[in-house]
């Protein structure tokens, strides 16, 4: 990846690349999953965010393998966790289209075919660089022929089109046994997996396949050319889960949608929207254009066309923007709206309040039905602390104010254009200030006279 992220990390629609791999095991319904990793436990908060993501949350384990020495030498590593007495499947981390439907069909054709090994192979038009399957006069797998350096594979074994899909099934205590018998017989030095394969056979242990129609299931991550291509798959497989669920997507070509956001029916994603993390949307909402949203949560009937949310909460039949900046903390109650050009930050927009046109609202509470009029400030910083700003309910905000916290403004206030509050106003009254007007006449022809001087 020529990166200083280890590859499994990388990110791919929202998720690292080994959490997609051990989401589809927990779906296949794997009662441990053991991720190897190496010894620098750079996999290890991946996993303990995997193992923290539901309950019972023993389930993933990571495993250290101490060398690069080969995927035999990486399953071995997690020895210790494979019971003899059950079958064990293997996903290569960088698989991320891999799914839980197909390794559940790879482990019943596995028990199906009573074999000691089943793998997954795929029939490939261009195999380069895939492991050809070799096949015996019976039909069942021989072995595995790597093609990573010249040599590895004679010309009639580079002509084989099934590939293998780097996935398999076997039963537990007939992989341990081969495992210890593997030999480094190839031109890389390294324990491959496969040759697991003619061992079991030579033992008279039935080696079985499984082929898969669909060969994105087994597309690896090497670079990052690999990485767009399983990205666009990925993509496609979201916009329709969400697509047959009742969500419109008007331009699934332009638009974003991490793995794990939830999105309820008959609501409309509008062109170049880009949904991220955990973020959840209500029904009926309005969605973009131009709308970036991050571990934000909508609730039923929000419109939010040209803005971008992180960690905010907008609910039932709220406004937002064209062009408006939700920063973390921001709660935008019922009927809310805040409009074009404004910045909330950790603030509590009250039901049915409005913050329409060009302000900041910044570490406040804002009382239902407050009106703020136009480039409304709260000042929330006084060069060393942060401190609230509390505006009660039914308050009618003058254009170009602000609020100097810590201040309170009582319910039904009003505020005169262009004040700047440091004091409390209270309920009911009328809160100005700034200077009284002056007009010095002539001022203009003075100048000019100083001018011509």
């Amino acid at each position: 990846m020529r990166s200083a992220t280890p590859k499994l990390l990388h990110p791919l629609c929202g998720r690292p690349l080994i959490a997609w791999a051990i989401a589809a095991a927990r779906d296949a319904g794997a009662r441990k999953v053991v991720v190897v990793g190496g010894p620098d436990r750079a996999l290890a908060p991946a996993v303990e965010l995997a193992a923290d993501a539901r309950e019972g949350a023993a389930d993933v384990v990571l495993a250290v393998q101490q060398e690069p020495r080969g995927t035999a030498d990486a399953v071995q590593s997690a020895a210790g966790h494979i019971d003899r007495d059950a079958p064990a499947i293997v996903v290569c981390g960088d698989v991320p289209l891999m799914t839980g439907a197909a390794l559940r069909a790879l482990a019943q054709a596995h028990a199906d075919h009573g074999a000691s090994a089943t793998m997954l192979t795929m029939l490939l038009d261009d195999p380069t660089g895939y492991g050809r399957v070799v096949r015996g006069s019976d039909g069942a797998v021989e072995r595995v022929v790597e093609t990573k350096k010249p040599g590895d594979a004679t010309p009639a074994e580079l002509e084989i089109r099934e590939v293998n899909g780097g996935v398999y099934a076997f039963a537990g205590g007939d992989l341990l046994d081969a495992l210890a018998q593997v030999r480094a017989d190839n031109a890389q030095g390294e324990l491959y997996l496969p040759d697991v394969l003619p061992i079991l056979r030579a033992q008279g242990k039935a080696v079985a396949a499984h082929t898969v129609d669909d060969p994105a299931l087994a597309l690896g991550v090497n670079d990052r050319g690999d990485l767009a291509k399983v990205r666009a798959i990925a993509q496609q497989r979201i916009h329709a889960r969400h697509m047959a669920q009742g969500v419109t997507i008007v331009d699934p070509g332009s638009t974003a949608i991490d793995a794990d956001v939830e999105i309820a029916s008959d609501t409309t994603i509008a062109p170049f929207s880009s949904l991220h993390g955990a973020t959840r949307i209500g029904s009926g909402c309005q969605v973009g254009p131009l709308t970036t949203l991050i571990d934000t949560r909508l609730g039923d009937g929000v419109q939010i066309p040209h803005s971008y949310a992180a960690g905010a909460e907008v609910r039932d039949g709220a406004s937002v923007g064209p062009f408006a900046y939700l920063r973390p903390g921001t709660l935008l109650r019922e009927g809310s709206k805040v409009g074009t050009f404004v910045e909330i930050k950790n603030s509590d927009v009250g039901e049915g309040a409005k913050v329409p046109h060009l302000s900041y609202i910044g570490d406040a509470d804002v009382g239902a039905g407050t009106n703020l009029g136009a480039s409304t400030i709260t000042a929330n910083y006084d060069g060393r602390d942060k401190h609230r700003t509390t505006i009660g309910e039914g308050v009618h905000g003058g254009v170009h104010t602000s609020f100097v916290a810590p201040v309170t403004v009582g319910d039904r206030a009003w505020i005169g254009a262009g004040s700047v509050i440091t004091e409390e106003v209270p309920p009911g009254a009328l809160g100005i200030a700034r200077e009284r007007q002056r007009n010095v006449e002539g001022y203009d022809e003075r100048l000019k006279e100083r001018a011509a001087r």
